[in-house]
């Protein structure tokens, strides 16, 4: 069922009044291939604009909190937490999680992928001018607790289904 439909098929708010308040938190994750000596120009503190990985880490944070600005019926929310990683893997690519957590009533899901999604747009704008043919890819939700659905781990036939 999709919530976020009324039963006339129009898009509403859903109404979290009652639900109880519970903790939450949602784990997200996107990866940035790039040419390998962008890479090395990044992890070796080299690129001009100074600490790309940084500004990629503050972007995400600001994102989470933004959220509900940037998807129309998304709630605002109070999050107590977010952290977002990012890490050279192999010679061309970052991978970026984002974590974002609460105590609310309704999940974080969608702050923790704009976070991830964000740090990955920064990561490019910041790189562009070295390296244009850099891919953002596998956005997606790796884990989510709490609620009434409880809890969620991306597993094997998650990446079967995406392919």
């Amino acid at each position: 069922m999709l919530t976020h439909l009324d039963n006339q098929g129009h898009a509403h708010m859903v109404d979290v009044t009652a639900k109880q308040v519970t903790f939450r938190e949602a784990v997200a994750e996107a990866l940035v291939r790039m040419r390998p000596e962008t890479l090395a120009l990044i992890v070796a503190g080299g690129h001009p604009k100074g600490d790309v990985f940084a500004v990629a880490r503050i972007a995400g944070i600001q994102a989470a909190k933004k959220t509900h600005e940037l998807i129309p019926l998304c709630h605002p929310l109070l999050l107590t937490g977010i952290k977002v990683e990012l890490q050279a893997e192999g010679a061309d690519t970052v991978h970026i999680v984002a974590r974002c957590k609460l105590a609310g009533q309704t999940g974080v899901e969608m702050e923790a992928l704009t976070a991830a999604s964000v740090a990955a747009l920064t990561l490019y704008d910041m790189c562009k001018a070295v390296d244009r043919g850099m891919c953002i890819e596998r956005i997606c939700l790796l884990e989510k607790l709490g609620g009434k659905s409880g809890h969620y781990q991306r597993g094997a036939e998650d990446e079967e289904s995406a392919q």
